[in-house]
C-alpha cells in the first residue's frame, strides 16, 4: 500500500462521525434537501430500490412512505456497520411495517463497486450526499483519482433496469459547512435537547473540515454541476437534470438509464 493511501484517515466507520451526520436531519437545510430529493422519487408497487450510503435511513424511509409500503425491497447500503441500528429504527417506526427482507441493510463500501448486484436488477437508486466519497488511490500516479467515482456511476447505470431512475445529491465545490450550521440556529431553540444539538453541530463542522481538506487533495469529489453532468453522460445516463438545494451547498440530480441497452 502506498504512503498516500496508507496514511489517509478514515472517520466514516466511527460512530461519532455517523451521529454527527445523523443530526443533519434536524437542520432546516437538510429538510430542504430531503424534500427536493423526495420530489424526484416515484417508487412504484413491487419495485426494488437501492439506497447508496444510507446513513440514518432518511431516504429509505422516504421511499417506503412514498410507495405506501408497496415496494418489494429497499436495500440500504453503507460502509458504516452501526448504521444498521439506524435502519432498524426506521423499520420499526414506519407504517405499514416492512419485513426485514423488504427493508434490509448491507454493510459494504461502494468505492469497490456494485458487483454483488446483477445488471438491470433494480428499478431505482437513490443517494444523499454520499457517492462523492467513492475513493481510489493510484500508486502508479502517486495520488488520489476519480476512477472509483466514475466507475460507481457506470455501475449504477448497469444495475438499473432500462429506463430506471437515479436520484442523488452531492456537495458543491468548497461547501460552506458553517453556513449549514448558521441556518440551523433556529433549530437550537426548538429542540428538546439543546446540548446534544450544539454537540452534533460542532461535530459536523469538525468532520466537514476534514472532508474539505480531503476533497482538495482529490480524495473526495466536490465538483461543479456541469462536471457531474458530463460524468453522468459518459457513464451512459440520459435525461440528466439538476437543482440546487441544502442552502446552496448541494446539487440534486435526476437521470435515467437508457431505455434500450
Amino acid at each position: 500500500m502506498s504512503n498516500g493511501s496508507a496514511t489517509a484517515v478514515n472517520y466514516w466507520p466511527k460512530s461519532s462521525c455517523a451521529r454527527a451526520f445523523w443530526s443533519q436531519r434536524e437542520l432546516p437545510p437538510y429538510r430542504q434537501l430531503l424534500r427536493d430529493t423526495a420530489d424526484w422519487l416515484d417508487p412504484q408497487p413491487g419495485q426494488r430500490w437501492l439506497d447508496l450510503g444510507c446513513g440514518s435511513g432518511q431516504l429509505t424511509r422516504t421511499l417506503w412512505e412514498k410507495s405506501a409500503g408497496s415496494l418489494a425491497e429497499i436495500i440500504a447500503l453503507d460502509c458504516a456497520a452501526h448504521n444498521e441500528r439506524a435502519l432498524a429504527k426506521v423499520r420499526n417506526s414506519v407504517c405499514p411495517s416492512p419485513t426485514e427482507r423488504q427493508m434490509r441493510f448491507v454493510h459494504a463500501d461502494f468505492s469497490d463497486g456494485l458487483a454483488r448486484f446483477d445488471s438491470g436488477s433494480v428499478a431505482g437508486v437513490v443517494s444523499g450526499l454520499a457517492i462523492q466519497y467513492a475513493e481510489s488511490y493510484s500508486e502508479e500516479r502517486g495520488g488520489w483519482t476519480t476512477d472509483a467515482y466514475e466507475s460507481l456511476l457506470a455501475d449504477v447505470c448497469r444495475v438499473l433496469r432500462p429506463g430506471g431512475t437515479f436520484v442523488f445529491s452531492v456537495n458543491v465545490p468548497e461547501p460552506a459547512w458553517s453556513k449549514i450550521a448558521l441556518y440551523g440556529i433556529p433549530g437550537f431553540f426548538r429542540t428538546g435537547h439543546p446540548l446534544r444539538y450544539v454537540k452534533n453541530s460542532v461535530r459536523m463542522l469538525r468532520y466537514g473540515a476534514w472532508l474539505k481538506r480531503e476533497a482538495r487533495r482529490g480524495r473526495f469529489h466536490y465538483l461543479p454541476a456541469p462536471v457531474v453532468e458530463n460524468k453522468l453522460t459518459r457513464a451512459g445516463f440520459a435525461s440528466v437534470e439538476h437543482r440546487v438545494s441544502f442552502a446552496g451547498q448541494a446539487d440534486v440530480f435526476r437521470c435515467r438509464a437508457p431505455s434500450a441497452r
